[in-house]
């Protein structure tokens, strides 16, 4: 297992949700689940503001048995199902109670690829493998149960990667939220330009 600094809960404190979603472009994301470790760098992310943002679960105060997860301390996992198959694994941020969060898109593997290929049923590596948040969270091994549970500690955290220029970063829209109106339409969606292990690349 590398030697890397891991990434402590006053880093997930930030404010700022759109500018950690793109800090977060080239840090390693690390899971041992049931024995299996894997790790990979995050390749694409989309924040997801919890005051004055159509698109976000906690949009106007929305305080669920599904979003309340989203109220805590900056730091821990958020993960939901989406259309009851895909499990999405999103990461909690700023301040208990602000109900900010960013969602882990896709990630280039790095190590334990044989327990990704496993997860997702497949025979070679691909970008299909890890790109896109459905297939990131299956192949990292991340569900349901995990929700809630600190992203800081022995069954999923993150790690100090390479350093990433603006440069290197594509600012696009989000996926699959046309119903947030004119939110759908902020540019809150990142990705690694040069990196093949992304969902969606933009056509602009």
């Amino acid at each position: 297992m590398p030697n890397r600094y891991k990434l402590t809960q006053s880093y997930f404190l930030n404010s700022d949700v759109v500018s950690l979603a793109k800090q977060l472009l080239g840090c390693y994301i690390h899971t041992e689940i049931n024995g299996n470790y894997c790790s990979g760098i995050i390749t694409e992310t989309e924040a997801y503001a919890g005051k004055n943002d159509k698109a976000c679960h906690a949009h106007l105060g929305r305080f669920t048995e599904r979003t309340k997860v989203m109220y805590e301390i900056g730091g821990i996992a958020y993960v939901y199902l989406c259309y009851g198959i895909h499990h999405l694994f999103n990461i909690v941020t700023n301040t208990a109670g602000n109900a900010d969060a960013i969602l882990i898109r896709a990630a280039e593997p790095t190590e334990g690829v044989e327990h990704m290929l496993e997860r997702r049923n497949k025979l070679k590596l691909t970008p299909q493998l890890t790109a896109g948040p459905g297939n990131f969270s299956k192949a990292f091994g991340i569900t349901k149960q995990h929700n809630g549970l600190t992203v800081t500690e022995h069954q999923i955290w993150l790690s100090q990667g390479t350093s990433i220029t603006e440069k290197d970063i594509v600012k696009t829209t989000r996926i699959g939220i046309d119903y947030a109106e004119e939110d759908a339409l902020l540019p809150w969606r990142f990705y690694l330009k040069e990196n093949k292990f992304v969902s969606k690349k933009s056509l602009s």
